[in-house]
């Protein structure tokens, strides 16, 4: 949903960060409240803002570049200083992720249904491109799902009462989403999680038995072994040649501008040059792999950034795991199988250059940040008569 407020193009969603903040600050100043912003990511962060301004300011088009910074770095960042302060229980990070969930399952199951209808009436090929609805592509789907569902698995596992009972229906959903979105990477992303929360479990030997059970069963399923048997061939709807193509451009690309590289909405016109079929439909806006996703938009001192920012992100929800108050751990853990999961799909794919995926990503962050803040304060032992739920 997308308009211009003069010359400055925006969406609704822009808008409902913008607001959001802006009533933030508007009552911590009227209640004279001290902002909560010190952590182990401020500096990660920092870096994070001063490689986008760079990226911004050599992109091709300095408009759409801006634009981009805008949306993909300054505004998720905000609104995780936004949550790390008004986010102070776990009832209210039970609502940021039951908020986010509903609204994957939403989409998610909207396009399901599309792709099912598809399949049963025999007008969807699985060696195709899948069929959407509010997304463009069907990989989409599953970028912004997985993460939500690795916070609703551990939930699932090791939270009480109604958070439970939430975590096991949207992990539910979010494993039929991500399997009817018939996205190759969003199947190894929710692969990683699902292993995950088996190792996390005391149970992990059975855990671990009824999902490698459970994955051969499905790799049976006609659909889904044609899906995947295609990546074996030489045919329209494999992936792995095209995107060795675009990475072998890429690099290229790389070669060339190593330090700076294409800048921020800067990679199709820039890699022209280097790819065969760039001026063609089949052409990609980024790169789709995480490391060359962060280099060529946003230079080398974006991927350091980014690698920073993501080791401070496991440090910090391991030991909440760990550590962490009761409560909250379960949310930790669901952050830290959520950055696996944004790893693993991001060897294939785009899972951070979008408004969705950029803002989910800085939410997740900020949920976890503010259980170390506020929950127990400071990673205090957990009593040993709080057993988590399992």
């Amino acid at each position: 949903m997308r308009w211009k407020l003069g010359p400055f193009p925006t969406t609704l969603l822009e808008i409902a960060i913008l607001v959001s903040i802006a009533v933030f600050v508007f009552e911590t100043a009227r209640e004279r409240r001290q902002v909560v912003w010190r952590s182990a990511l401020v500096w990660p962060g920092l870096l994070f803002v001063v490689a986008g301004a760079i990226a911004a300011v050599t992109a091709p088009s300095l408009m759409h570049g801006v634009g981009l910074y805008r949306a993909y770095i300054l505004e998720p960042i905000l609104f995780a200083v936004v949550l790390i302060n008004v986010v102070r229980t776990p009832r209210r990070a039970f609502i940021v992720a039951a908020a986010l969930a509903a609204g994957a399952a939403a989409a998610g199951l909207t396009n399901s249904a599309v792709v099912l209808m598809g399949l049963l009436s025999r007008t969807y090929d699985v060696r195709e491109t899948p069929p959407v609805v509010i997304y463009s592509t069907a990989n989409a789907v599953a970028l912004y799902v997985v993460p939500i569902t690795a916070v609703m698995g551990s939930l699932a596992l090791y939270a009480r009462g109604r958070e439970r009972i939430a975590g096991i229906v949207f992990f539910a959903a979010g494993v039929v989403v991500t399997g009817l979105s018939f996205s190759r990477g969003g199947w190894m992303a929710l692969a990683a999680v699902v292993v995950g929360l088996a190792l996390s479990h005391r149970r992990r030997l059975i855990l671990l038995g009824v999902a490698l059970l459970g994955g051969g069963g499905l790799l049976l399923v006609p659909p889904i072994f044609h899906r995947i048997v295609v990546e074996t061939q030489n045919v329209y709807g494999n992936t792995v040649f095209s995107r060795l193509e675009l990475w072998t451009a890429a690099v290229k690309l790389l070669e060339h501008r190593p330090i700076l590289g294409a800048g921020l909405s800067g990679f199709q016109d820039r890699v022209a040059p280097y790819y065969a079929r760039a001026q063609t439909s089949a052409n990609f806006i980024d790169p789709h792999n995480i490391v060359l996703n962060f280099w060529v938009e946003m230079g080398l001192l974006g991927l350091i950034a980014i690698v920073w920012i993501f080791i401070a992100v496991f440090r910090v929800a391991w030991r909440g795991w760990r550590r962490g108050d009761a409560d909250w751990r379960p949310y930790h853990l669901g952050v830290l199988l959520a950055m696996v999961a944004v790893i693993v799909h991001g060897m294939v794919d785009v899972p951070y250059f979008k408004n969705d995926l950029s803002l989910e990503f800085w939410t997740l962050i900020g949920v976890t940040w503010a259980g170390i803040q506020w929950g127990g304060r400071g990673l205090k032992q957990a009593r040993p008569d709080v057993q988590l739920a399992a």
